[in-house]
């Protein structure tokens, strides 16, 4: 008796040792992405457009992490920091092949309510004497970045809780007009809180509900104080960034590589403020000292996380968003797939792991997604390849830094958020195709604008949810029993027989209950009953623009029926479809009917099947 329990043990024992084995393999797979592009990278085709892509993802990562550290009320060097751990973690657990990591704009600016509320800049004169020994700097700063790290850390906690909840099959509800309005927003706010640097103003820290008008306010009450040449150097460097980067968007088809502006910009202007003495001269504030080096680990202070859950949880999710909608863009690009939960993973251990490196909130940028576009990437080794050249730049460039004005890198902030601003430009298309999804735009910008990105999110998820009840009752069902009444015939001319095609999953057109050997020529065609759809919104419309797109490239042909006008305008404009008038048909029969008018039935090679 014992021995047979001892067999059965050691069997029921091998097979846990088998499938622990195994599904350990499926696990790593699955949760380390890099395991399963990196073994097939090609070296050949892809190291020299990833080289290429990571140099010019360089500069955009040190500018910006420069201009999103200040953005988040920080030293600057914590942005470079910011730029190097976050893009390293992601190429390890994201699945975006063409998304870049790094500093975020809107991230930056949640974070900085939490820092200057904790750490607010009239305590500096209590601590600014006082050296912290970690990198020179004083004890102020480094309680700064220990709140933003916390918001980061605290921020990461939430995504990886998100991801093991299972959360992301709820990203569903964060459609398009939803992420658009709240990133437009969010990058009206970074704009405005770059004034003060455009126009070489003192102004104190405002934020809060409303403080998007308040700041202006404060603008034009001492408009007297603007700094002229602070203004004239700006509006100088927003026509030369603009200018280049409309020049290289135009003929990058016949330059192999773009112009730098960003790079040539900073090196020129900080060259001219350090021969012509700015800083003392005419009273321009530029970054300072940036030391170099990377200090050792620590934790953040965990005694202030209760402090910083509101902002957390705006890093959160509205850093999620903003990465997953470029992900997702990019997987459709470039035809592979990406995992809504996986991405909670990759961002949240992106946003913990690096707050050990004093590093600011984390998140994927639109700019830096749209130069790896441009300049041809192919896999995260770009990103990687970039992080290179962010350690040679903190280890020794960034001390050459200390004369680039202010002004300079705010202009660089405000150029780089005109993918986002232009957004607007959707608002059109919103009208012509559902005018509720329209009013979704507007009300959740405005609530963007008037209180906070967060608040803005949440308002229009919520709007949505209202909006998918109230449609609801009016939706129509089928019953896919009834389907096999739905029978027409078809005649052909294979071995003489006449065959009926039923309209369901269980018969597929045979003749006598033998399967029809396939065609080398054949045609395919899908037909769509739209007689079901009673209401539609710009998310559903695209993706059923993108159904036809993906069967044309395929040589199908997909066919509508029984389209209410409505349906048709809006599929017509979302697709840019108007020349393709052929695709709608009064009826299934009148579709039918059209597919074999269009066939040459008498040969055996155009045999069409439905």
């Amino acid at each position: 008796m014992t021995g047979v329990k001892r067999k059965k043990n050691n069997v029921v024992w091998r097979k846990i040792n088998s499938f622990h084995c195994a599904d350990f393999k499926q696990w790593c797979l699955r949760r380390l992405p890099i395991l399963e592009w990196a073994p097939c990278y090609n070296l050949k085709e892809n190291l020299i457009p990833d080289t290429v892509s990571g140099i010019m993802l360089a500069v955009q990562q040190v500018t910006q992490g420069l201009a999103f550290a200040i953005l988040s009320s920080v030293h600057p060097v914590f942005g470079l920091y910011g730029s190097l751990f976050p893009a390293i973690i992601y190429a390890i657990f994201g699945m975006g092949r063409h998304v870049a990591t790094g500093t975020f704009a809107l991230t930056s600016l949640i974070s900085a309510n939490a820092v200057e509320r904790l750490v607010p800049q009239t305590s500096q004169n209590f601590t600014t004497y006082s050296n912290s020994g970690v990198l020179g700097l004083s004890d102020f700063e480094m309680q700064r970045i220990g709140v933003a790290a916390a918001v980061s850390f605290l921020g990461g906690i939430i995504q990886i809780a998100m991801f093991v909840l299972q959360l992301g099959s709820a990203t569903f509800l964060l459609t398009e007009p939803v992420i658009s309005a709240m990133t437009t927003g969010a990058a009206t706010h970074v704009v405005t809180s770059q004034v003060k640097y455009l126009l070489g103003m003192k102004m104190p820290y405002i934020s809060g509900p409303l403080g998007f008008f308040y700041i202006y306010a404060y603008v034009f009450e001492n408009i007297k104080s603007v700094q002229l040449e602070a203004l004239l150097l700006s509006l100088l460097s927003i026509v030369v960034l603009v200018l280049v980067k409309e020049l290289n968007e135009q003929f990058k088809r016949k330059i192999k590589v773009v112009l730098p502006v960003d790079l040539v910009l900073i090196i020129a202007a900080s060259f001219a403020c350090y021969f012509a003495n700015m800083e003392y001269t005419y009273g321009l504030d530029v970054v300072g000292h940036i030391p170099d080096g990377i200090p050792s680990p620590k934790a953040p202070s965990m005694n202030i996380l209760s402090e910083v859950v509101t902002e957390a949880f705006g890093v959160a999710l509205v850093g999620y968003v903003a990465s997953l909608a470029l992900a997702q863009g990019s997987a459709k690009k470039f035809k592979y797939s990406v995992d809504d939960n996986q991405e909670f993973l990759a961002h949240g251990l992106s946003n913990v792991i690096p707050s050990f490196f004093f590093c600011i909130p984390s998140a994927a940028a639109m700019g830096r997604t749209a130069g790896l576009y441009s300049t041809g990437s192919k896999t995260q080794v770009a990103c990687l390849i970039s992080c290179i050249l962010v350690l040679i730049v903190i280890y020794a460039v960034g001390p050459l830094l200390y004369w680039l004005p202010m002004c300079v890198l705010a202009s660089i902030i405000v150029v780089g958020l005109k993918g986002m601003l232009i957004q607007f430009r959707d608002l059109k298309k919103y009208w012509n195709v559902d005018k509720i999804d329209w009013s979704i735009w507007v009300s959740t910008y405005i609530f963007t604008i008037c209180f906070a990105a967060n608040v803005g999110l949440l308002f229009g998820v919520v709007c949505t949810i209202a909006v998918v009840i109230a449609r609801f009752p009016r939706a129509k069902t089928l019953n896919l029993t009834n389907l096999n009444e739905m029978e027409y015939k078809v005649k052909t001319e294979v071995e003489g027989c006449e065959q009926n095609t039923l309209l369901n999953s269980t018969s597929n057109g045979t003749c006598n209950g033998e399967t029809p050997q396939p065609y080398p020529n054949e045609k395919c065609s899908v037909i769509l009953d739209c007689i079901g759809l009673t209401f539609f919104d710009y998310t559903g419309v695209s993706t059923l623009v993108q159904v036809y797109m993906d069967f044309k490239s395929q040589n199908i042909d997909f066919l509508l029926a029984n389209c209410t006008a409505s349906l048709k305008k809006a599929v017509q404009y979302c697709g840019h479809l108007e020349s393709d008038k052929h695709i709608f048909f009064e009826s299934v029969s009148a579709a039918i009917g059209a597919i074999h008018l269009n066939k040459n039935l008498s040969k055996f090679s155009d045999h069409s099947e439905v």
